[in-house]
């Protein structure tokens, strides 16, 4: 009996071992416009094949199945296929999951298959891709058009995207690959309306259609690559078949098409003659230096706006800087762009406007400057330099005089300092000295640990009376730092964004310490009704509240030493009669 069993064992095991399902690929490297082929395979009749998600590529046919049978010497073959034919979606390593079946009670499954998909090809040479049934003509090419293939740095080059057909429809299209334009700056031109026009394609007439407008500046010389934009078009194509009123019947399809990588090479600029102060300027230009005013009264300032203007590389280079005397105090300046992009490149105007403030009397001088910049029309250097600027301050302190009568405080000694070091007095101590037993000092010696005892234990359970009480603590250190802030506010008064933080934080230390609240309750709302329902003047509450918002507000807006003073009076006078109002 053991040696049937062992046998009919064996038998089993040598069925299960026949049993063959696997997954076969036409390539296993494709290009993005290149399709796959890929076979399900197995040898017996599987039930509830179950295929994978194809993540990474998009089905364009199948499942289409297949089923063979045959006799040979009495030995029977089977096999079952299910077909697939698969388009890459994306550019990578893509893994093509396991598929399974099912046959008597077993699950059977494929081995995973790694897929490489690199950029797109010049042509599809897929061999197991279905011919498309048409009259032979059509024609579809996508192709980058580059104004200029060997610019020099920081020159501006466009690149048209145009998509090229002829007797094929098109119903839409979506981007597989977006290109990328390494060590380029780049910015897009918006095109409002897609709009199909005649024109030819290698000496055959077609239409076109305006895809996507570039504009590249270069920002490295040598050789650099853009890789290639590739799009999924959605195309109709005539076939030979007519319906019942004559007209053509067309068939849905997609067509995968890239306008291929492109090669720029950059030109280095020329070293001979290169300006000291160039910092990269290329195109066409005008420069400027202007003062808003050339004579000032003490404590009045003036503006110098240092701009360019025309055609060239405007967002890609910095302006020169002005120098200035000691006697002129100049701030960072405030930088504003107005400049606009188009298919010829960047133009506008762009200005630096420093705020300079004279701190003595006399006549200054603004050095003049120098702009330098690349003219690509001329393929030569040129610099603009403006005239040198001078600062009357007509009245204030001399430099001269301020210097001397700082150096003059500083050397001068009181009288009373004179002969401090030396002692009028003569002060006389007795040689002979009292013994310490039975002195003052021995006797407070002794008793001083019976008066320390009971002042050490009264401080400590007042002590830990004043750490119990948390609310008590909590007020008391939000009154010192609102005292702390209005106090630093008022040592900022000539500095306007630190003097309306210190405000800012000095009122709201005051609320904390008032309504016993933190700031992450500090909204508007909050603050409104916590101080009404404490008996506050709804007309102080307001004005409490609107002075915090102006405080985030003025401290980016422009605001005046007058303004500041008048700021901080108010937030005393409003803090003075909360502190009245509320009980």
């Amino acid at each position: 009996m053991k040696r049937y069993l062992i046998l009919l064992l064996f038998t089993f095991q040598g069925l299960m071992a026949q049993v063959q399902f696997e997954a076969k690929v036409s390539k296993n490297t494709l290009g993005l416009n290149e399709r796959l082929r890929i076979d399900f395979i197995m040898n017996v009749d599987g039930d509830n094949f179950d295929q994978p998600n194809f993540e990474g590529f998009r089905v364009v046919a199948g499942p289409s199945q297949q089923v063979s049978q045959s006799w040979i010497n009495g030995r029977s073959s089977f096999q079952k296929i299910y077909s697939y034919i698969l388009q890459p979606a994306q550019k990578g390593n893509v893994t093509i999951k396991q598929a399974t079946i099912e046959f008597n009670g077993q699950v059977y499954k494929t081995a995973p298959i790694k897929i490489t998909v690199t950029n797109a090809v010049a042509e599809e040479r897929d061999p197991n891709e279905r011919p498309q049934q048409g009259s032979g003509s059509e024609m579809i090419n996508l192709v980058a058009e580059i104004s200029k293939t060997n610019p020099y740095l920081n020159e501006p080059i466009t690149v048209v995207y145009k998509l090229y057909f002829y007797n094929i429809g098109v119903t839409g299209f979506k981007e597989l690959a977006k290109p990328k334009y390494n060590d380029f700056w780049n910015q897009n031109i918006d095109i409002k309306q897609l709009a199909i026009e005649q024109g030819s394609y290698q000496g055959q007439k077609c239409y076109f259609v305006v895809l996507k407008k570039t504009i590249l500046y270069p920002q490295k010389s040598g050789r650099l690559t853009i890789e290639p934009l590739s799009l999924d078009i959605g195309v109709q194509l005539p076939t030979n078949r007519r319906d019942m009123f004559g007209q053509m019947i067309v068939a849905d399809d997609n067509k995968i098409v890239s306008a291929g990588a492109k090669t720029i090479n950059v030109r280095a600029l020329p070293e001979s003659n290169k300006p000291e102060g160039f910092s990269g300027a290329v195109g066409k230009f005008n420069f400027t230096v202007t003062p808003s005013k050339t004579t000032l009264k003490n404590g009045e300032s003036l503006d110098l706006i240092v701009s360019t203007s025309g055609s060239g590389n405007m967002k890609l280079f910095t302006l020169p800087k002005p120098v200035v005397p000691n006697a002129l105090e100049m701030y960072d300046p405030v930088h504003d762009e107005k400049v606009t992009t188009s298919l010829s490149g960047m133009s506008g105007k762009i200005t630096d406007k420093y705020t300079i403030i004279p701190q003595y009397k006399g006549k200054y001088a603004i050095k003049p400057m120098q702009f330098s910049y690349f003219d690509l029309s001329s393929g030569s250097y040129k610099t603009i330099t403006s005239p040198e600027i001078m600062v009357d301050v007509l009245d204030g302190p001399m430099q001269a005089e301020a210097n001397t009568a700082a150096n003059a405080s500083k050397n001068v000694i009181a009288k009373t300092d004179q002969f401090k070091y030396i002692k009028p007095k003569t002060i006389l101590v007795s040689i002979a000295k009292n013994d310490f037993y039975g002195s003052n000092l021995y006797y407070g010696l002794l008793f001083l640990p019976f008066i320390i005892l009971p002042i050490i234990v009264l401080a400590k359970k007042k002590k830990e009376a004043i750490d119990s009480d948390v609310t008590g603590n909590r007020i008391k250190m939000n009154n010192k730092l609102a005292k702390k802030y209005l106090s630093e506010a008022k040592k900022q008064l000539n500095n306007k964004e630190p003097f309306y933080i210190a405000l800012e934080k000095a009122m709201h230390n005051f609320l904390k310490a008032k309504l016993h609240i933190e700031t992450s309750e500090m909204s508007k709302d909050n603050i409104r009704e916590l101080l009404l329902s404490r008996n506050a003047n709804p007309e102080s509450v307001q004005s409490f509240i609107a002075l915090t918002e102006n405080c985030e507000f003025a401290r980016y807006a422009p605001a005046s030493s007058a303004s500041i003073q008048q700021d901080y009076d108010k937030a005393v006078l409003i803090i003075s009669e909360l502190e009245k109002q509320i009980v």
